[in-house]
């Protein structure tokens, strides 16, 4: 590209008009989400090549398959390129790809991001820089590494869009977690999840300026804004049964409208409670949830109300692995959530050499021995005897169902017949329940 070329593309990226809707109680409609989107395409003339970057089936509560179905329908007569956000997970299947993207994107259209393999090195977030922010717990370096499309993939528009709702790794999913974890490479997965667990689960799940979000803003600042014509695309979602909520939209190049949807998030996606609960159960969603490594929300996201000696009860009717990939589910299998001083003895004895994603995995699926974790499973998925081996407790999901039914159980608080209260979450991935005491 002619260099007078490269900067007026450059100009035009940095001059990109940014759109923040914060929905009323009733949300925000189709027709104003498709006038936005709109207005947001209408900012850029003589698109030829788009590549969209949209979430997984896992976050199936985010309305980005709904966008990528408008953008696609908006984008006709320009060549459309659809890239997952996968960062570690599998593939998505086409039963997922058509219950996300509709008819809008075929299965076989559908580009796979591989971590392993698809990713350039742009540059690196400095050790000092790392051991600042983590207050000396982790001064190494961090490469930073992008799907390679992102930079020789010969794109006018990067549309990238996802939900900001809380997470246990950077505090406030999505904007630059959405490439450099979505779109990322080996090192920069591995050391900004090993970088957020050795500074505590807790103290960043539902933070907006976590120790790992400091690290991507590093990245975004120095590697990706003005170098490429990438827009984060953010909402902000609520559910109520089966039905699905846009409460905030939020388009842009900076970090303002992350901002502002990571404050609605955290007014709408956070559940306070005023006392712990001695048994917590909640239910994985068999076609959202496959594995422990994303089932897993069921215990970070609720690990704060579970009551010192209580029990969290997972209900996981899907899950037949541990790991997304076969590297990371041997890496369970080897070592198991057996707490954060085990898993930090091995890491420092280079147990995880090139696979910290594990230990930072195992050490937030651990309750540290403050509770017990039952993970219900359907046995011909999942069997007893593999459930045990990583250090969970085991149900056998069709019987323990028969007194802790997902579909009689209502959101909160619930009294058995017996007597027994317990808690209910039915939709871990939305939302974060705290005990404020």
């Amino acid at each position: 590209m002619a260099t007078g070329a490269l900067l007026m593309m450059l100009l035009e990226v940095n001059s990109v008009k940014e759109i923040c809707i914060n929905g009323e109680e009733n949300g925000i409609s189709r027709e104003s989400l498709e006038s936005a989107l709109e207005e947001l395409l209408s900012q850029y003339s003589g698109l030829k090549k788009v590549l969209i970057i949209p979430p997984d089936y896992t976050r199936c509560y985010s309305y980005a398959g709904i966008i990528t179905q408008i953008l696609c329908a908006k984008l006709k007569g320009v060549h459309v390129d659809v890239m997952p956000a996968l960062g570690t997970h599998m593939p998505m299947s086409e039963e997922e790809i058509r219950l996300f993207f509709g008819d809008a994107v075929a299965p076989e259209k559908i580009i796979v991001h591989r971590w392993q393999t698809d990713t350039i090195k742009l540059g690196y977030v400095p050790a000092d820089f790392c051991a600042e922010i983590s207050g000396g717990l982790f001064p190494e370096q961090i490469d930073v590494e992008v799907n390679h499309r992102l930079f020789d993939g010969g794109y006018d528009l990067i549309l990238s869009p996802g939900q900001v709702v809380p997470h246990e790794v950077v505090g406030m999913a999505n904007y630059s977690k959405n490439i450099f974890v979505g779109t990322g490479g080996r090192e920069m997965i591995n050391k900004s999840h090993m970088l957020s667990a050795i500074c505590g689960l807790e103290k960043a799940l539902g933070v907006r300026d976590t120790p790992a979000r400091k690290a991507y803003d590093y990245a975004q600042e120095h590697f990706i804004d003005g170098k490429i014509p990438l827009v984060y695309i953010q909402t902000v979602t609520t559910t109520e049964g089966e039905d699905v909520t846009l409460r905030g939209l939020f388009i842009g190049q900076s970090r303002k409208p992350f901002e502002m949807a990571a404050e609605l998030s955290q007014k709408l996606n956070i559940f306070h409670l005023n006392r712990r609960a001695k048994k917590v159960v909640t239910y994985l969603e068999p076609s959202e949830l496959k594995t422990t490594w994303v089932g897993n929300k069921g215990v970070y996201r609720t690990r704060m109300i579970v009551d010192d000696g209580g029990e969290l009860l997972v209900l996981g009717p899907g899950i037949r692995a541990f790991g997304e990939n076969d590297e990371m589910d041997a890496m369970t299998r080897k070592y198991g959530y057996k707490g954060t001083p085990y898993i930090l003895d091995l890491y420092r004895k280079g147990a995880f050499e090139g696979r910290l994603m594990s230990a930072a995995h195992l050490m937030q699926g651990s309750s540290e021995g403050r509770f017990t974790i039952t993970y219900a499973t359907k046995p011909e998925l999942m069997t007893r005897g593999e459930i045990e081996s990583v250090g969970y407790n085991w149900a056998d999901y069709d019987e323990i169902t028969k007194r802790y039914d997902p579909f009689k159980l209502k959101e909160g608080w619930n009294v058995m017949d017996d007597g027994e209260e317990i808690y209910f979450v039915g939709k871990p991935a939305t939302g974060l329940w705290k005990y404020d005491g």
